[in-house]
């Protein structure tokens, strides 16, 4: 089955990173993963956009199809008003309510739901660097686009062997504000 997933921020947040793990867990599962990146020329702090496509079949066209994306978490206010008109009509949409801000348009075209993501990362985890892991998390968790032990594996593989427990909680920190989002 076909997903369509986009993470924006600005660089240095990491949705790099998250994308890139989310594909590899794809593919060392068996299946087909791949993300297509767009950034500004400014690294840190410009507009980011990672648009990630998992699929148990071969791949043909690299990037998300514009109208058909499920699924997107944003965690700068610049990229979600850049790319949020590729999402589908029934999309879900993370945002973290401190850094973005929807309209009330967004709120009747989208399921908008807030979680403070790098306030987890900072206050919960003690480490905003692990913001993306947290991100990753509550995307697997609100999307099932995997399983949870697939994406900690291409995780491990990926992190800086010394902040694998840090991301290692960063991750169960994600999954539990996905949880209570859910109750929501």
């Amino acid at each position: 089955m076909k997903r369509q997933l986009r993470f924006t921020g600005v660089g240095g947040q990491g949705v790099l990173l998250a994308g890139e793990i989310l594909a590899a867990a794809k593919i060392e599962s068996g299946g087909c993963g791949l993300k297509a990146a767009t950034y500004t020329s400014q690294v840190r702090g410009g507009a980011t956009k990672v648009d990630i496509i998992l699929d148990d079949t071969e791949i043909i066209y690299p990037y998300a199809n514009e109208g058909e994306i499920e699924y997107m978490l944003s965690t700068a206010n610049v990229s979600f008003n850049m790319y949020k008109n590729g999402l589908k009509e029934s999309a879900i949409i993370v945002v973290d309510p401190n850094l973005v801000t929807p309209s009330d348009g967004d709120r009747k075209r989208w399921k908008i739901c807030e979680i403070p993501i790098i306030t987890i990362a900072k206050e919960e985890v003690g480490a905003v660097v692990t913001q993306s892991v947290v991100a990753l998390a509550i995307t697997v968790c609100l999307t099932n686009c995997l399983r949870r032990e697939e994406v900690i594996g291409a995780m491990r593989s990926r992190v800086p062997q010394k902040l694998l427990d840090t991301n290692l909680k960063a991750y169960e920190a994600g999954e539990a504000a996905a949880r209570l989002a859910l109750l929501a």
